[in-house]
């Protein structure tokens, strides 16, 4: 049975921080474009002055006030499903929510993160090395992340995490889903970048309120190539030191995008123009 979503749709994002996220930007120009009267609201837990507690509130209202779904970033993609009826595969594998659906009084959670770095990646880096990789971070967005990349063919991912019980859980879904020894919790990761063919960061650090570099430079060689999935800024202080040493980069804002696009179609039904999208996203400023 094909739904038939109505012309107007009110959507938004619920996270900490979210000021500026450009999100919201991306998914009103692109349902102007389609026709729709497409209301996008941010639901920034810090403004509130609100923690993660607050969830269960925020979500019952959302869909009392008519939302046809909500993105749900840190800190509540996991949060989040218990509050939920259902989980698509994607969700349900990576144990992490950033889109939630409502529809016929059911609330469903959906992972658009993973297929958004996918589509990126293979857009911009489609000819590297992919025997081995190094991952930084397990988090929500890090569990999508190497899902994204074992699905792109890396043949082993070792995963690095400031809690390293979390990356052993990462690396263990992941080899279960994937094969045996596809991914690993690291443990040594001088060694690891030695062999790596590339690396993706997948942590806060590098964000506007988390400066810095998530690694030592010097592990970084002309042969690697780096993804970031941090895009606010667009270009942080690991992918600046990156192209200074000779890597092959790319920026978290082709993530951005498609992990939107996917989004989209997910509210509205209607498939939208990705290029449209991006061209929007660019048109935003560097961050």
């Amino acid at each position: 049975m094909t739904h038939i979503r109505p012309t107007t749709l009110r959507v938004g994002l619920i996270g900490a921080g979210i000021q500026a996220s450009r999100t919201p930007a991306m998914h009103r120009r692109e349902g102007a474009e389609q026709g729709l009267r497409y209301d996008y609201e941010l639901i920034d837990l810090e403004a509130l002055g609100r923690g993660v507690e607050a969830l269960p509130e925020l979500v019952v209202e959302a869909e009392r006030r008519g939302f046809a779904g909500l993105n749900i970033t840190h800190p509540c993609k996991q949060a989040v499903i218990p509050l939920l009826h259902a989980l698509s595969d994607d969700a349900l594998a990576l144990g992490a929510v950033n889109t939630v659906v409502f529809e016929d009084g059911r609330r469903t959670g959906h992972n658009t993160d993973w297929w958004g770095f996918a589509e990126s990646f293979r857009r911009g880096l489609p000819d590297v090395g992919k025997d081995r990789a190094v991952q930084l971070g397990a988090g929500g967005a890090g569990a999508a992340v190497a899902h994204a990349a074992l699905t792109l063919g890396i043949g082993e991912l070792a995963i690095f995490d400031v809690d390293h019980g979390r990356a052993e859980a990462t690396a263990a879904g992941l080899s279960a889903r994937f094969g045996a020894g596809r991914a690993v919790a690291g443990t040594d990761l001088p060694a690891a970048m030695e062999t790596a063919d590339g690396l993706i960061h997948a942590t806060p650090t590098g964000m506007a309120k988390h400066p810095g570099l998530p690694l030592p430079a010097e592990l970084l060689a002309p042969r690697h190539w780096v993804a970031e999935i941090v895009y606010f800024p667009l270009e942080t202080e690991l992918l600046r030191v990156a192209r200074a040493r000779g890597c092959r980069t790319l920026d978290g804002g082709g993530m951005a995008v498609f992990q939107a696009v996917e989004a989209f179609r997910l509210f509205t039904g209607i498939t939208p123009d990705s290029e449209r999208m991006t061209r929007h996203f660019a048109s935003l400023g560097p961050g």
